[in-house]
């Protein structure tokens, strides 16, 4: 199992993540796309990076261009090293 990361350092690694905020055991982002089409578009990239990763945020399509992902790790019962990792790559990813 991975090892939870203790608050100052969870605090420490959203300083290098402009998109994304703690709620809880999460890190989230929103994002706004182009149109449905570009929505759909990132959220399979995501899904690609998520299994090349084999870790899976929540990811919710919601009005009709808007993307919420939320990370964890389901597991470890908490935030990991695994779930900024994942951020950072979907961080990389064309946004419509």
């Amino acid at each position: 199992m991975a090892d939870l990361l203790d608050d100052d350092t969870i605090e420490e690694r959203l300083g290098h993540l402009e998109r994304w905020r703690r709620e809880g055991d999460h890190i989230v982002t929103d994002r706004k796309l182009a149109d449905f089409a570009a929505a759909m578009a990132f959220v399979n990239a995501v899904a690609d990076a998520a299994e090349a990763a084999n870790h899976h945020p929540d990811i919710l399509v919601h009005g009709w261009n808007l993307v919420r992902l939320s990370v964890t790790n389901h597991s470890a019962g908490g935030l990991t090293q695994a779930d900024f990792d994942l951020a950072t790559t979907i961080d990389t990813l064309p946004a419509g």
